[in-house]
Formats: C-alpha cells, structure tokens, sequence
C-alpha cells in the first residue's frame, strides 16, 4: 500500500509517521502565486477561508497512479460530513492499493473538489476539528493495522475489539496476584479450548453492558446464544471492570 497526505501543515505529521509507505504534500507547493495563497475568501461572504479548488486539483494529480496500472486508488477527504469511519470502513480501505488523503481547514474546500475529485470523504466523529490533520492521523492507524506486516503479530488485529463486531475480552499479564486481585483461573488452566470459550463469553458480557447497540449487527454463532443466556441468568454487568 502506499499513502499520500496532502496538507496545508506538513510540519504535522513526520513525527507520528516514520513509515516509507507514507509520504507527506504541502498543498502549497502547487500554488502558482509568488505568495503561495492556497485559501480565498468565500464567494457570498461569511466568515473564513476556504481552500482554493486549483492546488488541491494539482497536489492530487501529481501523486496519482497511472490509469492504465490497475492500481486501487482512493481520494479521500477529512470531513465531518463524511461517513463515519468504523473499524468495518477502516478494512475496507485497508484493501486499497493507493490511499490519497486530503486535509480540509479553515472552512473547508472549494466544493469542485468535492464533486468532481475526491472519491470518498470520512469523519472520525461528530464533532469539528480545525483541521483535517487529526484526522487523517486516525485513519490511517486504523487501516494500517489492517496492512499485513505492518503490525508485529498480524492476527492481533483480529481479536482487538470491534473487529469481530464485538468489543473485546479482558486482558490480564504477570503477576498472576496484583494486590491481593487475581488472574482469572481459567487463564492459567492451559486449557486452550475453556480459554477460547472464556474470553468469547467476556467479550459478549462487556458487549451488553457497555455496548448493546453492537449485538444488532455481530454475527452470533449458536455458542454466542447460549453464552448470552448464560450471561443473562449471571446478570450482564458482573463481568471483569476496566480498573
């Protein structure tokens, strides 16, 4: 996978990037002015600036793939009118084979670039950032986890939570006693297959009491109902805290 991050703020992202896959653009490197104004006032007055159509149009053309190369490509932009972005969206881009994304500021971008440029737009929340910086940082943690090799144990990523439409099971390390709180037994059984049952089960519990609304979608086995009913008969909210 490569990723290009078009930005009027470069000086954002080298720190929380040290990876060759990801290259950082000064969208004002595409200006044609001596002054490189990349953002004008908005046609109908208001307040702000918004980003000029033309170095966004240019910053995007100058890292696309060649048309002819088969390659999957995505423009996205960080809006908060995008679609929210979710651990099942985050595989999805995971699965492209170029991601090309461009940070909106200010009061966004000309609207051309919208309409007849990018070819998708994301949000991270409801909520407004003063840049899309932020958010392009989330994105892209979130998709690469899903990038084989890019984490030291590829099938992590699958038991975090969300990823199997769950939130995930308790977690426990050495020492086994912590202040007179134990590890749960069954974790130092060696039991391979109660261990599996165990943490699906604390994985159901923690759904239903903190997050009910995902059982809607989750695609629950046979085993998963029954765990629930269990779970019902011990009262959902028993399960292991967070403390």
């Amino acid at each position: 996978m490569r990723i290009d991050i078009l930005t009027l703020f470069p000086e954002v992202f080298p720190g929380p990037l040290g990876s060759s896959i990801i290259d950082v653009h000064d969208i004002r490197d595409q200006t044609s002015d001596r002054h490189r104004v990349a953002d004008d006032t908005p046609y109908g007055g208001g307040v702000g600036m918004v980003i000029k159509p033309e170095p966004v149009f240019k910053a995007v053309e100058a890292v696309r793939c060649d048309p002819d190369s088969g390659c999957r490509e995505r423009v996205v932009l960080l809006c908060p009118q995008g679609r929210l972005l979710t651990d099942h969206v985050a595989r999805e881009l995971a699965g492209d084979d170029h991601l090309v994304f461009v940070c909106g500021h200010y009061e966004g971008v000309d609207e051309r670039v919208r309409e007849h440029l990018v070819t998708d737009e994301i949000s991270i929340g409801d909520y407004v950032l003063t840049g899309g910086e932020a958010a392009a940082l989330v994105v892209i943690d979130a998709v690469a986890r899903w990038v084989p090799g890019v984490l030291g144990a590829d099938e992590s990523a699958k038991d975090d939570s969300f990823a199997c439409g769950l939130l995930e099971y308790p977690q426990y390390t050495r020492p086994a006693v912590f202040r007179g709180w134990r590890v749960p037994e069954v974790l130092l059984s060696g039991h391979h297959e109660q261990i599996r049952r165990w943490r699906r089960k604390e994985a159901l519990r923690r759904s239903v009491a903190r997050r009910p609304d995902l059982l809607a979608e989750a695609m629950l086995t046979a085993e998963d109902r029954r765990l629930l009913e269990e779970i019902t008969d011990e009262g959902a909210n028993d399960g292991p805290s967070c403390d």
